[in-house]
């Protein structure tokens, strides 16, 4: 037979060990990983030259926008970033406007996005406010929810813990994860009381404390326990917060974390030095904290690395008062960048960072048939150039967001060629394919 592409001298992420072979590609899934002698004929061939190949990166908190707020950022641009980073399928936030909460809006955003987006998307959403209606937004399509425990956000309040329960047995059942943004509201509801008209960063880390995220995660326990639902705890940034985690792992509650690139290699000195450019939710901590979320990272601790990518307009990063300045930054195009480089670096396996970016991204989620290289899966993949140094330039990005805290950072590992669904969609920097190339990846059953 002949298959539609063969990927030939590379170096190939396999196994949890690294060959020299080449993959045959037919239909959009890997066909054959084998010695080129041993592969079929192609309709086409490329030569890697020896490049390293790895599974696409699947990033399962980004935050898209468009509709209303696409002058931030949306489906296009936001994909096109995605794959200029090498990742291949990302997993979309539901505080949109207007908010990703039911059946209906869930509809309007996956029609909307399969017209434009070039890398495979699938959907959070939010809570609604009538829990009968969760098992008609899963079958719709949603592939997770998501609750932030600081403030409302779609049709449940956070601060109404029976029917938060209810909710969460309800998800429970479908066997399907919560996403949770861990701070607790309450009480950064009376830190900010206590602050005063105080409007600086410090004033900022002061309310978005330790204390506030710890509450939260320890609430968050709680949740689960109560309801039997499995939670992924989103942007861990602290020590306190990620061995409370980990103890409750250890003892056999269903929960998975994350962090992100952020949180792993900036501070709070980055923070007082960069400014409003690097304020995020949670805040930048201190050396202490990113220190022990490497050690984590290194031991096989920490389930998932993920973006955050939330790109806000310049205008939105620039206020006198901290509490007008919008968090976040725009975090696709550098996530896998900056990996590699604490893999050059000795920080790191290879093997570390194939599990947080794609194995354990495609099992906690389940994306079945993608995550990793192998025979029948997907051919979703990233082809990294392990030797090139370079430097970080937001003016550079695909992201509508031109600035990061990475600016002028000197990297070393560079994604040169991305392929979705064996199509190549991003070739040296450029987007090589249309829009509405990329797939709505809907629910199905947890793996």
């Amino acid at each position: 037979m002949t298959v539609d592409l063969i990927l030939k001298e590379a170096k190939i992420y396999i196994g949890n060990r690294v060959i020299e072979a080449g993959i045959a590609i037919n239909e959009g899934r890997i066909f054959k990983v084998a010695k080129e002698t041993n592969l079929p004929s192609a309709s086409e061939k490329i030569n890697l030259s020896g490049m390293l190949v790895l599974p696409g990166v699947i990033d399962v908190h980004v935050h898209l926008r468009d509709q209303e707020l696409s002058y931030k950022e949306d489906f296009y641009s936001g994909t096109c970033a995605a794959a200029n980073g090498g990742v291949t399928l990302v997993v979309d936030m539901p505080n949109n406007k207007p908010i990703t909460m039911n059946s209906e809006t869930l509809k309007e955003r996956m029609e909307i996005a399969s017209r434009k987006i070039i890398v495979n998307v699938s959907f959070y959403s939010a809570f609604p406010q009538d829990i009968g209606e969760i098992k008609q937004i899963i079958h719709t399509g949603a592939k997770a929810f998501k609750i932030f425990l600081s403030h409302k956000v779609g049709g449940l309040d956070p601060n109404d813990e029976d029917k938060v329960i209810s909710a969460f047995k309800e998800v429970a059942s479908a066997n399907i994860p919560i996403a949770i943004h861990a701070e607790d509201g309450i009480f950064l509801r009376k830190k900010i009381e206590e602050i005063g008209n105080r409007d600086d960063i410090d004033a900022y880390l002061e309310v978005h404390s330790v204390e506030a995220e710890v509450r939260g995660i320890m609430r968050a326990i709680r949740l689960m326990r109560e309801s039997g639902a499995f939670a992924h705890i989103c942007h861990v940034s602290t020590s306190e917060g990620l061995k409370a985690i980990l103890r409750e792992k250890a003892r056999g509650l269903p929960v998975s974390c994350e962090v992100t690139p952020h949180h792993l290699l900036l501070s709070k000195k980055d923070l007082k030095k960069i400014g409003n450019i690097a304020l995020v939710n949670p805040p930048l901590r201190p050396l202490s904290d990113v220190s022990y979320l490497q050690w984590a990272l290194g031991k096989g601790l920490i389930d998932i690395v993920a973006s955050d990518h939330a790109p806000h307009s310049l205008k939105e990063k620039d206020s006198s008062s901290v509490w007008d300045v919008m968090a976040g930054i725009p975090g696709i195009e550098t996530t896998l960048p900056l990996m590699l480089t604490m893999v050059n670096r000795g920080q790191i396996s290879l093997s570390d960072l194939v599990r947080v970016l794609s194995e354990n991204p495609s099992r906690i989620f389940g994306f079945k048939g993608r995550g990793q290289i192998a025979e029948g899966f997907y051919a979703d993949l990233v082809v990294v150039d392990l030797k090139r140094e370079w430097t970080i330039d937001s003016s550079e990005f695909y992201s509508k967001a031109k600035f990061s805290p990475f600016d002028g950072w000197r990297v070393k590992g560079k994604p040169v060629k991305t392929f979705v669904n064996g199509t190549l969609v991003m070739d040296e920097g450029e987007i090589a394919a249309k829009p509405g190339n990329g797939k709505i990846i809907g629910w199905v059953k947890r793996i």
